[in-house]
């Protein structure tokens, strides 16, 4: 299981590799993040294009997907070993978990909640981007979707 922890941090440090790139150029480039009042307003304020907060969605998208959907089996069951559903799942919740927690706590709450760098001159009256409903949301399906995910994923690899 402290492999799966490590991984898990792994996981989470390509989320927050896929958020860098995402602002690298300002805060505008995330807004696809954002609710979609916040994103009508900046591209009201002519800061981005419909067509583009649709290409960085699914470039953003796509790129956790891989993490999601990949990288993080091939950890849990070619280097760590896992054989069986329970193991799986079991590793696959860690990974997943560890990731889900950072992305709430140190990306949605602190990051986005408490620093400048997700802040987009004309939508402060929007914040907080994040708010608590959307939190909360947030929170439930990571708490549902990732432990089905790992269920699925590790079912799979049962029949392989």
């Amino acid at each position: 299981m402290v492999l799966a922890f490590i991984e898990g941090l792994v996981l989470s440090f390509i989320l927050l590799l896929v958020c860098v790139v995402n602002i690298r150029n300002g805060p505008v480039g995330g807004v696809h993040y954002y609710s979609k009042e916040v994103q009508r307003r900046v591209v009201d304020m002519c800061l981005i294009t419909e067509a583009q907060i649709k290409r960085n969605r699914s470039l953003s998208g796509l790129a956790f997907m891989a993490g999601l959907l990949i990288a993080s089996p091939l950890m849990v069951f070619c280097v760590n070993g896992a054989k069986t559903f329970g193991q799986g799942f079991a590793q696959l919740i860690m990974v997943y978990l560890v990731c889900g927690v950072f992305d709430r706590v140190f990306i949605d709450w602190y990051w986005v909640g408490h620093t400048k760098a997700w802040l987009i001159e004309g939508t402060e009256d929007l914040m907080p981007y994040i708010n608590s409903s959307a939190w909360v949301k947030k929170i439930e399906m990571t708490i549902v979707l990732y432990p089905l995910l790992a269920a699925l994923l590790s079912w799979v690899h049962t029949l392989i």
